[in-house]
């Protein structure tokens, strides 16, 4: 088992929690190869200790954990931080695959799994990771300049212009914008975006988003940037423009 000695090293840290031996030695020996900095856990108690010593990049979660269930430790470790979680694990349901993304997941893989599948799904939680520590003084554009989003001022351009948006669209917009390519469910929107004073229903996040849309897209029924995934929520589809 690897030991958090080495947590100072300047490598992005992935945290493997699984109660399988050879499933954890087999991921973390192939991600070692790619140059992370791997920690292996076969228990929720034992990933606590890993994830309390050191700034792990992001965690790789099996749902069957014994003592404590991946969707429990998912739940505790989303209420103090963002770091990215993938959740690993033999149940194909999409009721599963929907709960692990609306406790805060950032993405699901089910065994058994390529391991090249697994490095594409890990570098695109660490690239969207990136974008959400973004601080909110930033300025990013997307798509050439089409959409300018200030969030230090809340102020939006579409080719230009200033858009006004409400503050549940901005927030809404902050959210996917900062974390381009993540799907969001609706729950997840709302706990986010609109918070715990938010007394709406669900379906209320697609009535903002249609609004947003209409003010932000140049087709609102072919939108580029809030885009729909199916059984899901909504995911950002903008390209951030070179700095």
């Amino acid at each position: 088992m690897t030991d958090c000695d080495d947590m100072s090293e300047n490598r992005q840290k992935i945290l493997v929690v699984d109660d399988e031996a050879k499933i954890v030695e087999v991921v973390a020996s192939f991600l070692k190869s790619k140059g992370y900095a791997v920690y292996e856990a076969g228990d929720a108690g034992r990933a606590f200790e890993i994830f309390g010593e050191g700034n792990i990049d992001l965690i790789l979660l099996d749902l069957m954990l014994p003592g404590m269930t991946g969707e429990e430790f998912c739940a505790v470790v989303r209420k103090k931080s963002h770091v990215p979680i993938i959740m690993l694990t033999a149940k194909v349901e999409e009721e599963n695959m929907l709960k692990g993304l609306a406790i805060g997941a950032d993405d699901y893989i089910t065994k058994p799994f390529s391991l090249k599948s697994l490095l594409a799904r890990v570098e695109a939680a660490l690239r969207r990771s990136g974008e959400y520590l973004l601080s909110p003084g930033n300025r990013l554009a997307f798509n050439g300049g089409a959409l300018e989003i200030d969030f230090d001022s809340h102020a939006v351009k579409k080719n230009g212009d200033a858009i006004p948006l409400t503050p549940n669209e901005f927030k809404i917009l902050e959210v996917l914008a900062k974390s381009p390519g993540k799907a969001f469910t609706r729950e997840r929107l709302i706990d986010l975006a609109l918070g715990d004073e938010f007394d709406g229903c669900q379906r209320a996040v697609d009535s903002h988003v249609k609004n947003l849309r209409q003010k932000i897209e140049e087709d609102s029924k072919r939108p580029e940037f809030v885009l729909t995934v199916h059984g899901i929520g909504y995911r950002f589809g903008g390209r951030r423009d070179e700095t």
